[in-house]
């Protein structure tokens, strides 16, 4: 049972009869408690004529995943299996999280008919949301009280990680048609393969010349060359506890999603092979042997769930892994977060064995610096000092991994994605991938 707001209204409207009974020399205090006892026996009668909302069969249709600061639908299909019409108010219970409306939506449901009801949910958070049950109030005739319960109905909803480095891929593919054929420029070197001949134009470089084929026409004649395909791009995302820090507007671990997704769309387009792994001490994540359309779905639900742990990566755990995907990797990135020496002794440790098999990217999500007031106060300077010491830190490791074989690049939330797939295409077209 429950009460409505117009159960105090009622109560309140009976302070008019009380203060007039008692200017006559009536017992103010008796009115009071009658009208009091009066307006409870209303409400018990009242709640004691509401239908039952147990009459109702709720059925959820929800989509099964949507992205992250997407708008969704979800629907509540509610049928009056009673002989009584059901008004009265239905909340779908969802997590904070997804963004839900607090409003309860009004239920009006004649017997043996059903109605649906729209939930607009705007999740804010990545993962699994759930909803367990949905709580139904149905109102008297009077609407001073009337029955709640709670039906059990649970629903999810998958919320994949959203992709904002998209916008980059357009302008990366355009690059890789040029270095795949479709124009002109064609670059040789190692781990590119012969493509076809065309005529020399201007510009080009004569070191390309087929004298054969030249020999054989009337016209200068031009080797032309692409990358060669089939290679095995190895993905590495970090979800120790220094993928937990606060970067930007989100934390490092969605930052280095983001490059992920959008380096394993170019390799992908590219015709190479992409695994991903994300590892602290367990595997989190892995997918593998899945080439073609069906590669971004299955990176974005895999990562879906994966959140941050509070525990110190086992890189020598991480590269067996590695290992176990492939055991040819032409390229390895690693996405995790190296500022200080100390900590890092283990990485820098066992990063030498995996980059004499592979070339290894070392991708690390950095904040923009903070900006300064022309006249700063003492924790403007600490901030300051504090900030530099950290790229003095992280200067020292990216030397480190550089004599490690390996290559650093560190870089803002929004940055550190495009410009790994900028060097995944100069590797390319320097024909070292």
């Amino acid at each position: 049972m429950y009460v409505t707001g117009r159960l105090p209204i009622l109560v309140a409207l009976g302070i008019v009869p009380v203060v007039l009974l008692s200017l006559t020399g009536i017992d103010a205090w008796a009115v009071a408690g009658g009208w009091i006892l009066l307006c409870v026996g209303l409400a018990l009668m009242d709640a004691a004529a509401a239908a039952s909302p147990r009459a109702l069969r709720v059925e959820r249709r929800i989509p099964r995943r949507a992205l992250l600061g997407q708008r969704v639908e979800a629907e509540l299909w509610l049928a009056n299996g009673g002989r009584r019409r059901i008004r009265g108010r239905v909340r779908d219970a969802w997590q904070p999280t997804a963004g839900a409306p607090p409003a309860r939506l009004a239920l009006d449901v004649p017997p043996e008919e059903r109605r649906r009801l729209v939930v607009p949910l705007l999740p804010r958070r990545r993962g699994e949301l759930r909803s367990e049950f949905v709580a139904v109030r149905s109102d008297g005739p009077l609407r001073l009280a009337g029955r709640q319960a709670r039906l059990d109905e649970p629903g999810a909803l998958r919320v994949l990680p959203p992709f904002t480095a998209r916008r980059h891929l357009p302008s990366r593919l355009a690059r890789l048609r040029e270095l795949d054929g479709s124009t002109s420029v064609q670059v040789r070197g190692q781990g590119t393969e012969f493509d076809s001949l065309r005529e020399y134009v201007r510009g080009d470089d004569v070191r390309s010349i087929d004298w054969r084929a030249t020999a054989r026409s009337s016209t200068t004649m031009l080797r032309t060359w692409r990358p060669e395909r089939d290679r095995h791009v190895v993905i590495v995302v970090d979800t120790g506890r220094t993928a937990a820090a606060r970067v930007g507007d989100g934390v490092r671990l969605d930052a280095a999603m983001e490059a992920a997704l959008l380096l394993a769309a170019l390799a992908n387009r590219a015709g190479d092979h992409t695994h991903l792994l994300m590892f602290d001490r367990v595997i989190r994540a892995r997918v593998t042997r899945v080439d073609g359309p069906g590669l971004l779905p299955a990176l974005v639900d895999a990562m879906a769930p994966v959140e941050p742990q509070l525990i110190d990566t086992d890189w020598d755990a991480a590269f067996a892994q590695v290992r176990a995907l492939t055991s040819r990797p032409s390229l390895v990135v690693l996405l995790t977060a190296q500022d200080a020496a100390e900590a890092a002794r283990g990485f820098l440790g066992s990063l030498p064995a995996l980059a004499q098999r592979a070339h290894v990217l070392v991708g690390t999500v950095t904040d923009s610096a903070p900006a300064v007031d022309a006249r700063p106060d003492a924790a403007d300077v600490y901030r300051e000092a504090a900030g530099a010491r950290t790229e003095r830190d992280a200067a020292a490791v990216a030397a480190a991994i550089g004599r490690a074989g390996a290559e650093a690049i560190a870089d803002t939330p929004d940055a550190l994605p495009p410009r790994i797939a900028d060097r995944y295409l100069a590797l390319k077209a320097a024909g070292r991938l």
